[in-house]
């Protein structure tokens, strides 16, 4: 058992409540990160970046295959390093089929300038980084990925692009972007507003930061489904730290049927719209969750196609049929226990599973104390998923060592 997973048990349901307002068993906050000035993991399209050839996108990334006739390229728009140093580039990428004598190459230029190249090589898989000279720093920045290759089975992958920096003075953090933070385990740096009778029908609990965009942030939206017999309120501390981070939550009584979270979502769209709303034009609606615990994890699995969203969470809920991970479209995170009836459940579905998924089942941990005990996951992960925090993929989730890995026993899969 490791460390990290002795203090949990040692400390209990209790103390992992406290871990929101600083409890002595608390987490070891992650290290800070550098600040993110650019990503794009290419799940909504190219973003700001043209493509050359057959290049194409999903969750997967972007996809470039080989041609006889025109090598397949992607080339990013500029992007200004004013006020930055310590400029350092990263990105995942997966050749597949290259034959002697074909390659891939990611190259950068300053200012329009010619290419240089970062890398250059026939086969490689996973991540690189790469510190970039001190000559970039003030400039503008374009990035390039090409593949010379004959084949259209011959393949570059590229996702999860970064660039960050050090600021000496520039803006701190793009503009619309959540304010960066070192502790998901603590609450984040706005005030929270509850108005508990929210929603469609007014019987639902609306939770959100107090004063919404500030400096032209654009807020995140994550509906929340309670476990069968509970409420909003059974997770009033939980639907706050959340909120406390930058995300507007809205939460109501769950069923099965998940179309509540769909009529949810659309008055949501409406408050957004409406001059009179404390949320008109703070929503960034192109950053939505669906998410809940037990039964509301499987209303979840029945709208989870709906095509707003850009991820799910799914906490103690497995489907009952095994079937709920056909409506799947997006990455996902499940969250089991050790001692809940539910996780074969869970498990049976990360089986079934085709997106990309992790999942976490939580050392002392039952079916009520899933939540509360995984809610900081749930805050990181709606940073790298919602916030764009691409650091998190490897820090917090997807990494050997990560942020989360002691707490229980972890599998992830397609990404």
């Amino acid at each position: 058992m490791s460390r990290s997973s002795w203090r949990l048990r040692a400390c209990g349901t209790a103390a992992l409540t406290a871990l929101s307002v600083g409890a002595a068993c608390a987490l070891t906050p992650p290290a800070v990160a550098a600040t993110a000035v650019y990503s794009e993991d290419f799940s909504d399209g190219l973003g700001t970046f043209t493509a050359a050839g057959s290049v194409s996108t999903g969750t997967y990334g972007a996809r470039m295959s080989g041609s006889l006739l025109s090598d397949p390229a992607l080339t990013s728009a500029p992007i200004d390093l004013t006020g930055r140093s310590e400029v350092t580039v990263s990105y995942t990428r997966a050749t597949s089929g290259l034959d002697l004598g074909e390659t891939f190459t990611a190259a950068y230029s300053v200012d329009g300038g010619s290419f240089t190249s970062l890398e250059s090589a026939r086969t490689a898989t996973g991540a690189a980084s790469f510190r970039l000279p001190a000559s970039v720093e003030g400039h503008d920045v374009r990035l390039r990925f090409s593949l010379d290759a004959n084949s259209f089975a011959e393949t570059l992958t590229v996702d999860d692009v970064l660039v960050q920096a050090e600021d000496d003075g520039g803006p701190t953090d793009p503009p619309g972007s959540l304010p960066p933070v070192s502790d998901v385990t603590a609450p984040g740096p706005y005030a929270v507003t509850v108005d508990e009778s929210a929603g469609p029908d007014g019987d639902g609990w609306l939770v959100y930061p107090a004063d919404a965009g500030r400096d032209g942030v654009n807020h995140p939206v994550l509906v929340w489904g309670p476990g069968a017999g509970s409420d909003p309120a059974a997770y009033e501390d939980m639907l706050r730290q959340w909120a406390s981070h930058g995300f507007v939550v809205y939460s109501e009584v769950s069923s099965s049927s998940g179309d509540y979270m769909v009529d949810a979502l659309d008055w949501l769209e409406d408050q957004n719209a409406a001059t009179s709303s404390p949320l008109h034009q703070d929503l960034d609606l192109a950053e939505v969750a669906f998410g809940g615990h037990s039964r509301g994890s499987i209303g979840t699995f029945d709208v989870a196609d709906d095509p707003r969203l850009e991820t799910t969470i799914h906490v103690a809920g497995g489907s009952f049929d095994g079937n709920g991970p056909g409506s799947l479209r997006n990455p996902a995170l499940f969250i089991g226990g050790d001692d809940d009836f539910a996780t074969p459940n869970v498990e049976r579905d990360y089986t079934n599973t085709d997106v990309p998924v992790w999942f976490n089942i939580l050392n002392g941990t039952d079916h009520i104390a899933a939540t509360r005990n995984g809610q900081h996951i749930i805050t990181a992960w709606l940073r790298w998923r919602l916030a764009d925090e691409e650091f998190r993929r490897t820090q917090d989730f997807l990494s050997a060592g990560c942020t989360f890995c002691g707490l229980g026993e972890v599998r992830h899969k397609n990404w």
